[in-house]
């Protein structure tokens, strides 16, 4: 498909109640990996290190590219509140490229004051060198992939480090950290539901990534992609699919726990340190990710990466980059944005997405915003959510934490 020109250089007048034009992110992509993990479908490579530092300089050609589709120089030109550099493993790159790639963004966008600069990073990359590159690099964030605290669990998982490596990177990160401008927050990743893990196996996890005080804790189900080895061996009857009650009884673990270590439940997947409620996010929440879910613009820079405009009346227009890193290469070289396709949101898509994202969220809908996306907050459907305890007693269309687990389902009905 031939390259489009960017959406982000869309108007800003007519969007809908759903659009938050106060945040504007940029993600990153680094495609390498040490290895291909076991349940992994993301734009990956393993190997390739002949390609990582033509990659880098490819990464600063494609902002260069793409911040002239944004009319750099404009009054209106965006002001950037989020980076989120993702992989893969980016920390496979030298962090003096990974520097020169925000530093390049920051000349060419600009930078809120408060920017958050998140660099995803797997615990054998991680030792004090690389986390004081980190943060010279111009990271105010780091989001470690721990996934468990069981040896028997990583292993079947396909990843390369063991549990004592999480607390040898966490540990490096803290001493960077220190003289970090704005120190440095961390995330830790974990996913439940995976074989070889029991609850008492989850348990441990939670208790020793609560033990090692981050800031903020992802946590996600075990997902079945069929390009995946996990995929393969469901698809060849030698692997069970996780079962729904047993993700329901994790999920459950997860919020116990993590509510007792003062953690506040602000996304489905998502806890951070800090009270929040419907009109207060905490304030170790990834800004990033809010960007995610109240659809405000995003750049993607990098090979596989997308990328997101809102559009008049609320729809919006996305992209996505080339996969393979050869191709991306090769496009950028010749002077493109390298693009592989793009998609028109109409209203009712938009709609949609909207209210799917927005529930993700504490905050949820109010009632303005509720009836704006075609849902009634005194409706039936709403009334019978109520009822089963999925969504919270109104004002406002907002799901409680059981509610979050079945957000799909009540997301469905909500809209039907």
């Amino acid at each position: 498909m031939s390259p489009v020109s960017s959406p982000l250089a869309a108007p800003a007048t007519g969007d809908g109640p759903l659009v938050d034009r106060s945040l504007f992110g940029v993600y990153v992509h680094v495609p390498f990996c040490l290895t291909r993990c076991n349940y992994c479908d993301f734009v990956t490579y393993t190997g390739m290190q002949a390609l990582r530092r033509p990659y880098a300089a490819a990464l600063l050609a494609e902002a260069e590219l793409a911040a002239a589709g944004l009319g750099v120089g404009a009054p209106e030109r965006p002001t950037v509140t989020s980076v989120f550099v993702g992989g893969g493993t980016p920390t496979l790159l030298p962090p003096a490229d990974l520097g020169a790639v925000l530093l390049r963004l920051r000349e060419l966008l600009g930078f809120a004051p408060d920017v958050e600069v998140t660099v995803e990073a797997n615990p054998e990359t991680v030792d004090r060198a690389l986390a004081d590159g980190l943060v010279a690099a111009g990271a105010t964030r780091v989001s470690l992939g721990a996934q468990s605290f069981d040896d028997r669990v990583l292993a079947a998982l396909g990843r390369p480090h063991d549990a004592g490596r999480v607390g040898l990177a966490v540990a490096a990160l803290r001493a960077a950290g220190q003289s970090a401008p704005r120190g440095l927050d961390l995330n830790l990743d974990l996913i439940f539901g995976c074989p070889e893990e029991d609850g008492d196996s989850w348990a441990r996890s939670l208790e020793e990534a609560v033990a090692l005080g981050p800031e903020h804790v992802s946590a996600y189900a075990l997902t079945i992609e069929p390009a995946t080895k996990f995929g393969r061996l469901v698809a060849a009857g030698r692997m069970a699919e996780p079962d729904e009650d047993l993700l329901a009884d994790r999920y459950e673990q997860a919020c116990a726990a993590l509510a007792a270590a003062g953690y506040c439940h602000y996304e489905v997947s998502n806890w951070a340190r800090g009270p929040c409620g419907p009109d207060r996010f905490p304030a170790r929440a990834s800004r990033h990710n809010r960007t995610y879910w109240r659809r405000g613009a995003y750049l993607g820079l990098g090979a596989g990466a997308h990328e997101f405009a809102p559009g008049r009346a609320g729809s919006g227009l996305r992209r996505w980059n080339l996969r393979g890193v050869p191709d991306y290469l090769a496009a950028v070289q010749e002077g493109r944005r390298p693009t592989e396709g793009h998609e028109a949101l109409d209203r009712r898509q938009a709609r949609f997405e909207a209210l799917a994202l927005r529930l993700r969220t504490v905050d949820g809908l109010d009632d303005d915003e509720a009836r704006a996306l075609g849902v009634d907050p005194a409706g039936a459907a709403a009334a019978e959510l109520r009822d089963a305890g999925v969504l919270f007693p109104g004002p406002g269309v907002r799901l409680t934490e059981r509610g979050m687990f079945v957000h799909g389902e009540a997301t469905s009905r909500l809209a039907a």
